[in-house]
């Protein structure tokens, strides 16, 4: 038996004692899972934004860990290895894994984790998809395990939405959302060489670390006004690229207005709105791009080593530190914006 989270109700975690998953599929591998959060998009269900009736698995789907077992054709990890658990499953061989997208895998539907926030985890897909960390939790800071955290999304979906920006140096970019995925925004787009990055915080410990992060100015009105403040930052043209990090109307509205002519939108916020004008980025040329991050593709090739080479320091983006056993309070602290992201130990 092991513990693990489960959607109560609305404004409610709970944990429960359920069986230790086991091997289903030859490329499935169970992790004992080492750290784990709370993602903004989990409160979703929190918050009763998503209905579900009551004692369902929840969203959870970022994770360090231990491999504990492996099916018949993995042969990328053992047990023992430590990994990030990216919340992507993408399959290393596909057109679109290939091309770097692997948050949009074509090789399987169940392309995502889901119910991480538990002593244990089947993790679908593992041959390619896992990224394993040189050594073992020990050798480790805390602080070095909450940045190797935020590879497992955060960090690479930031990245992500800089990407598909095609942020370039030099450029000035805005970053809609002061989040933990706009936060990692700002990093990305200072790892490409933007000059100018605005920020969009409304919260002071926000704005602090968006600073630390990179950020030269800061907009905290919204919907007109912050389309008139961040065009007079950009010299009345417009910012290069913009990175929409949120997903509510009114964050991609103002996303697209504030871009010049041509500018490219990275959109990692997953979209709330069932619809949405198209007709003023059209007579502007703007591009629009983005999806789910291409997490195990960007730890493989820039973050992994940034991180454990001190170039980038994620990890300040968890702010407060809990056990599984008191993940509901770390859902109220993160609803309420007590923290700007829970991270929470299971295990050493």
């Amino acid at each position: 038996m092991m513990k693990k989270a489960f959607f109560a109700k609305v404004g409610q975690m709970e944990l429960k004692n359920v069986d230790k998953p086991t091997i289903q599929a030859p490329d499935d591998v169970i992790l004992r899972i080492v750290r784990t959060c709370v993602c903004g998009s989990d409160l979703w269900n929190f918050r009763g934004i998503n209905p579900l009736k009551g004692g369902e698995e929840n969203s959870g789907h970022e994770a360090i860990a231990i491999v504990d077992q492996v099916g018949d054709d993995i042969t990328t990890v053992k047990p023992g290895d430590f990994v990030i658990a990216p919340f992507t499953h993408g399959c290393g061989h596909c057109a679109a894994c290939r091309a770097g997208f692997d948050g949009s895998c074509q090789d399987h539907s169940d392309n995502f984790s889901n119910g991480v926030q538990a002593e244990y985890y089947r993790f679908q897909h593992g041959q390619w998809a896992l990224v394993k960390i040189p050594g073992q939790p020990g050798d480790y800071s805390e602080g070095m395990l909450k940045s190797l955290l935020t590879l497992a999304d955060v960090m690479a979906t930031g990245y992500h939405a800089a990407r598909v920006a095609n942020v370039q140096p030099g450029d000035s970019v805005v970053v809609m959302g002061d989040g933990a995925v706009g936060l990692c925004g700002i990093i990305a787009a200072k790892m490409m060489g933007a000059k100018q990055i605005i920020s969009t915080s409304r919260h002071a410990d926000r704005q602090a670390l968006a600073e630390e992060f990179g950020a030269t100015d800061n907009v905290a009105v919204r919907g007109d006004d912050a389309g008139k403040a961040i065009l007079d930052l950009t010299h009345g043209q417009g910012a290069d690229a913009v990175l929409e990090c949120v997903g509510t109307e009114q964050s991609t509205d103002t996303a697209m207005k504030v871009g010049r002519p041509g500018a490219i939108v990275g959109r990692v916020g997953l979209p709330h709105t069932p619809k949405q004008d198209m007709t003023t980025p059209f007579y502007k040329n703007t591009i629009v791009a983005g999806g789910p991050a291409s997490v195990t593709t960007y730890d493989k090739a820039t973050l992994l080593k940034a991180v454990l080479d001190g170039e980038i320091n994620p990890g300040k983006v968890f702010t407060k530190s809990f056990t599984l056993d008191q993940i509901d309070e770390a859902y109220k602290d993160m609803d309420q914006r007590k923290v700007i992201k829970s991270y929470v130990k299971v295990s050493d």
